[in-house]
């Protein structure tokens, strides 16, 4: 990690979970960090979680990414501060889990997790990428998938969430020959964990008997993909709980 110390990183959905766990770990390997997240003071409250010389490191923005408006002008917030992005975590996502694909009335929920863990994903891609490519940065940009974006378990509270996440793992292909076919080395990478425990699975008791990871877990996954060397693309990293069944 030591190459993108002073370097800026974005992470989306940085209020808690994984992306909580995110910007703490950024923050204190000596990157400028940047959480976006609607629930913004949940982002400043993680720097009392710091080491004092870390804090100072981590930014709060208010965004969702369910608002291209928003996206825009948290990205052009970074430029304005420290002139642009050198690694994005994309990490916001939902699942309305309580909600079937073929529920009645279930339209704004299905288009809530697809804007989220789609849409919202391909744009602030985007945006990061423009930002790299107009400083000749060799940038890094880590999609937060699933194990649900290779297989789908026979449930019927998944909503459209898989499809989502199977998208991510078409995205991050799809990036991977652009940015190669335009020439840039920039890296893109999807990391695949199986059970976390987020606020995604709620608390509902279900997953208790299950193997899980811990945010800290996927964060530290993170870090391994952004610490390889330039000459390595991790592009696909599964993280399992040990005693995991599924996949």
């Amino acid at each position: 990690m030591e190459r993108w110390r002073g370097k800026v990183a974005i992470v989306t959905g940085a209020s808690s979970g994984i992306g909580a766990a995110t910007v703490k770990a950024l923050a204190s390997a000596g990157m400028i960090t940047f959480g976006l997240a609607r629930r913004v003071e949940r982002v400043e409250a993680l720097k009392d979680e710091l080491a004092e010389d870390a804090r100072g490191r981590l930014q709060a923005l208010r965004c969702d990414v369910t608002k291209e408006e928003d996206i825009l002008a948290a990205f052009r917030e970074v430029e304005q501060r420290c002139g642009g992005v050198d690694v994005l975590i994309n990490n916001a996502g939902v699942a309305r889990s309580s909600v079937g694909v073929l529920d009645a009335k279930n339209t704004q929920e299905l288009r809530d997790v697809i804007d989220t863990n789609l849409v919202g994903l391909a744009l602030c891609s985007r945006e990061a990428y423009q930002s790299m490519k107009k400083r000749s940065v060799d940038g890094h940009i880590v999609h937060i998938n699933s194990i649900l974006g290779h297989k789908v378990i026979p449930m019927n509270t998944l909503n459209v969430y898989p499809a989502t996440k199977y998208g991510v793992t078409a995205l991050t292909e799809t990036m991977r020959h652009e940015l190669r076919m335009a020439g840039t080395k920039i890296k893109v990478t999807s990391i695949s964990p199986g059970l976390v425990r987020t606020e995604i699975i709620g608390n509902s008791g279900v997953f208790n008997d299950m193997p899980i990871l811990e945010p800290e877990d996927i964060a530290n996954g993170i870090l391994y993909v952004l610490g390889t060397p330039p000459r390595v693309q991790v592009h696909e990293l599964m993280i399992k709980p040990v005693g995991e069944s599924f996949g």
